[in-house]
């Protein structure tokens, strides 16, 4: 019995090895066979794939077949199907045959797959058929799944060059369908319009925001299909093609006007937007102030205020009611310069904004530079001028006719002690060492500026655009060709100017200009007028303009101009500033300041 179950174990044994060991020795030697098998089957699916799409392709058409035959071996063709190419192999007896047809099928431009030869084929070309087959197989497989990859990106490629086809078509039908609803009698409510209104309803929802044609539903494409059943309809019902032309002439012309609308619109709103002050600002002024009159009288005063007259030292005037503004013109141009304890700061404001201009300065003082802050009822001789002539002009922007726009033009009576001055705009940035201005050869002018006649530029001007040249007054003293400048950062040389008396000459100008039109409003004009043929052009890395404009600067010289001019609507510290240029002006705000943090002003 013990003998029995011994060998019944060594027989479960044998069994379990056996079926271990079968499985691998049939992989071992049956390895080849069934990857040739594989092989095959893979290439005759590729084969039944590409000749059904070539059938596809020529449903329909009854030319004549594509084939080339050899020169010798009349009786012989190449095919797409594995068979065919079978018997051909055999019928040629050997590979090169093969390619030598291949390759004339390629110079006669025909449908016929390509073979390659490579140098494994070379090498073994008097083997037996029964190999040359296979790799004939293996290379056409290749060359198949090539062919068919490249025939699916040629039929793939119209695609995806129309897929916004079938939105724009319903947008076409939609304008179609209400222009044929608008053609009916009013008060109508026969069974076309109630279906045309119910077309038009399901389709502008079906349509939404769609771009492209992937997004639209199953159900949008269906709703297609019944707007142009109805549109078809719509259209035997009114077939005068000239009335549907007048109808979409007149719906074309209404949609022009309501597109200048808006563009109108737009633009009065960023234009109001630019003269307003933001919230934050107005906050900040008001906290400003609050602690100013809190201060006694001696701890309002400014210190180093014996220096604000030294001819010697380095002066810089803004002319500014923007606390913001004001801050980053002064922290900029002090934070660039080599020396700035040779730099003096003028800052002239209004009686309303003193207080708080010069609270911010008070607790946030520029370092070794001077400052001196000063209100424009300090020069009363200027305020009674300014009574007198500048509220006449008629025009509704306050920047125009502010007193403060004006005061460059009395730069001598406002600092008599002075012979040079640097003249800033409140809306620039300072990022290089302005030093190099005092030594320039003025050349006996007046005013340094930076040219603004190239075409193409945000910043272009033409004389002919602010002065009346239709005017004999103006024909006479002033060529429309000469080239303008702009203001910003202008270098004035006083003792000239106070030699050619340019004051008076202004003061005539202006009132002239109130008795007829000669230029608009603004002080530019007549600063082209007042220091005409007095301008020595500065080398434009000293002043960069035109990065308020909605148009930009562009990105060359920014980064190596002395001076940044955000000129244009689109201030910095509004929140239709220009983006791009922002981060020039905003690293010179300390954001973390309390009292911009309780205003909420941020970056």
């Amino acid at each position: 019995m013990k003998k029995f179950r011994r060998w019944q174990r060594i027989l479960l044994f044998s069994l379990l090895c056996l079926t271990v060991l079968a499985p691998i020795l049939f992989v071992s030697v049956g390895r080849k066979e069934l990857i040739s098998d594989l092989s095959t089957l893979r290439y005759r699916r590729d084969s039944v794939q590409l000749n059904a799409i070539e059938q596809e392709e020529g449903e329909g058409l009854k030319g004549p077949k594509l084939v080339v035959y050899d020169e010798k071996v009349l009786d012989s063709r190449v095919s797409y199907s594995a068979s065919e190419e079978n018997n051909d192999s055999k019928k040629y007896g050997n590979v090169g045959e093969i390619d030598q047809v291949s390759k004339r099928s390629q110079r006669a431009g025909s449908m016929s797959i390509p073979f390659e030869r490579t140098n494994h084929e070379s090498r073994e070309e008097n083997q037996q058929i029964p190999q040359e087959t296979v790799t004939s197989r293996s290379e056409a497989k290749g060359q198949s799944n090539q062919t068919t990859a490249q025939h699916d990106q040629n039929m793939r490629s119209p695609i995806r060059r129309f897929t916004d086809e079938k939105v724009k078509q319903m947008k076409d039908d939609l304008i179609r369908a209400k222009a044929y609803l608008s053609m009916t009698p009013p008060g109508s409510n026969s069974h076309l319009v109630k279906e045309l209104r119910l077309r038009i309803k399901e389709s502008e929802r079906a349509v939404g925001a769609a771009n492209k044609d992937s997004d639209l539903s199953r159900s949008a494409l269906q709703k297609k299909r019944s707007l142009e059943v109805t549109i078809s309809k719509a259209s035997h019902v009114f077939p005068d093609c000239s009335a549907m032309a007048l109808k979409l002439r007149a719906m074309t012309y209404n949609a022009e006007e309501q597109v200048r609308a808006q563009k109108n619109q737009a633009s009065y709103l960023v234009q109001l937007s630019g003269r307003t002050t933001p919230k934050g600002l107005h906050c900040l002024s008001m906290r400003l102030t609050a602690e100013y009159f809190a201060l006694s009288s001696e701890e309002r005063q400014l210190p180093n205020q014996q220096r604000v007259h030294d001819a010697d030292l380095y002066h810089y005037a803004v002319f500014s009611d923007n606390v913001l503004a004001c801050a980053v013109v002064v922290n900029s141009t002090v934070s660039s310069a080599m020396e700035p304890e040779k730099i003096v700061f003028h800052v002239v404001t209004d009686s309303l904004n003193l207080p708080a201009i010069s609270m911010w300065f008070l607790l946030n003082p520029p370092g070794k530079a001077t400052i001196q802050i000063q209100s424009l009822v300090d020069f009363k001789g200027l305020s009674a001028i300014y009574n007198s002539t500048l509220k006449q002009q008629n025009s509704r922007d306050s920047r125009y006719t502010s007193a403060l726009n004006h005061l460059r033009f009395y730069l001598p009576d406002v600092f008599p002690q002075l012979n040079k001055i640097v003249l800033f705009d409140h809306d620039v940035v300072v990022q290089k060492d302005l030093a190099g201005l005092w030594s320039l050869n003025m050349k006996g002018k007046v005013i340094g500026a930076v040219d603004t006649c190239r075409e193409g530029e945000p910043s272009f001007r033409r004389m002919d655009t602010l002065i009346n040249f239709s005017d004999p007054f103006v024909i006479k003293r002033f060529d429309a060709k000469a080239c303008t400048w702009a203001f910003g950062m202008n270098l004035f040389d006083l003792q000239e100017w106070r030699r050619h008396k340019l004051t008076a000459l202004y003061n005539k100008y202006l009132q002239l200009g109130y008795r007829r039109q000669l230029w608009k409003a603004g002080s530019l004009p007549l600063g082209w007028a007042t220091f005409y043929n007095r301008t020595v052009i500065l080398d434009r890395r000293w002043h960069k303009l035109g990065l308020g404009h909605e148009a930009g600067a562009g990105p060359d010289g920014v980064e190596q101009a002395a001076v940044l001019h955000y000129d244009g609507v689109m201030k910095p510290w509004l929140d239709i500033g220009n983006g791009r240029y922002k981060s020039y002006w905003s690293k010179y705000i300390s954001y973390d300041h309390p009292y911009l943090q309780q205003c909420n002003i941020h970056e």
